[in-house]
């Protein structure tokens, strides 16, 4: 079930591993309230580190445009998955090896720094290749992978997001382009650096490390995102206790439905819910209540008292997992259309 504190969750934990898109961003474009809220948040005493699956963007050019947004960032707060790809690849082959890389100059940027030679044909005998994404990946780049893949190369990914937020809309990420290499080698890879692996969260809170070296606990670690298949399983995958916000691809009928592998520890509509205490959601006579909101299921529906409110669907969450963890189908159950104001 949901946890709640009394004071700020900002004050509450130490370090967040904050996604960008969809949380602070969309594309170029702000998302309401977020960059105000870190700054607070910030103001508070917490750290953030932003953590993202996007592989294509040097971390000094995600930096500025959070420069832009009058957020103040430096180069080191912003793990990207090429970061944390690079270095995986290169505990898994000898120094100096060649590596087939697809992506941005980012993600070969990276992989050169590993101490490993990045080549761009199949012809070149890689022994790993690694798949990121950026916007002008071409059919031809897509095929020297494939044939990478295919004559052996072990084959690294940096994250596998279906999708990708983006101004006008939601568009195919990586994880699209993956499924494409995978239908034609019919290999899998064998890891992801992206979430929702926790290898991110964990490079985060080392960088993050206190004046004595030592890493960030965990415990005083909060995973913030908007997609559950992601930043949220890989809180759990991990053990970190994560936020979910309604800013971008999660909304609510697919938090109440979710499997316990995907349930964050808070919900929030935006980045505003950082900087306030979480509310408790309490059992009572068959009914799950978060401060006037009530919700519990009975017989083939899920009646909530308040659907305009956050509080509401935290209750419905919790009454809608209850029953799914007492063994009950609840994928027939008839949940209302949540609009949060």
């Amino acid at each position: 079930m949901l946890k709640s504190t009394n004071q700020p969750l900002s004050e509450a934990y130490s370090l967040a591993l904050l996604d960008l898109d969809g949380v602070v961003y969309r594309g170029k474009n702000p998302v309401e309230h977020a960059a105000k809220n870190i700054r607070k948040a910030e103001s508070l005493g917490m750290t953030v580190e932003y953590t993202t699956n996007n592989s294509s963007r040097l971390q000094a050019v995600v930096a500025d445009q959070l420069k832009g947004f009058d957020l103040d960032v430096e180069p080191w707060q912003v793990i990207t998955s090429s970061v944390v790809a690079a270095r995986m690849v290169a505990r898994a082959v000898p120094e100096g090896s060649k590596v087939f890389v697809l992506g941005a100059q980012h993600l070969r940027e990276e992989v050169a720094k590993q101490g490993l030679e990045v080549v761009d044909s199949a012809e070149a005998q890689p022994v790993a290749a690694i798949q990121g994404w950026y916007p002008d990946m071409s059919w031809n780049e897509m095929a020297q992978i494939a044939y990478a893949v295919e004559h052996g190369a072990t084959y690294f990914v940096t994250n596998r997001d279906l999708t990708i937020p983006r101004e006008l809309g939601i568009a195919p990420g990586c994880g699209s382009m993956i499924m494409a290499v995978i239908n034609a080698t019919g290999v899998e890879p064998v890891s992801s650096a992206g979430k929702p692996e926790s290898a991110m969260y964990d490079e985060a809170r080392i960088l993050a490390a206190h004046d004595d070296g030592e890493p960030v606990d965990k415990e005083q670690c909060l995973a913030i995102g908007d997609r559950l298949d992601t930043d949220i399983e890989a809180g759990n995958r991990g053990g970190y206790d994560s936020l979910a916000v309604l800013t971008g691809v999660t909304d609510p009928r697919e938090l109440m439905f979710a499997p316990a592998y995907l349930r964050p520890t808070y919900i929030v509509k935006d980045l505003r819910g950082l900087n306030e205490p979480a509310p408790e959601v309490v059992h009572d006579e068959g009914a799950w209540l978060c401060r006037d909101a009530k919700a519990r299921v009975d017989g083939d529906r899920l009646y909530v008292t308040d659907i305009t409110s956050v509080d509401g669907l935290r209750a419905a969450c919790c009454a809608m997992w209850a029953a799914a963890d007492s063994g009950r189908d609840v994928s027939s159950v008839i949940v209302p259309e949540f609009r949060i104001s």
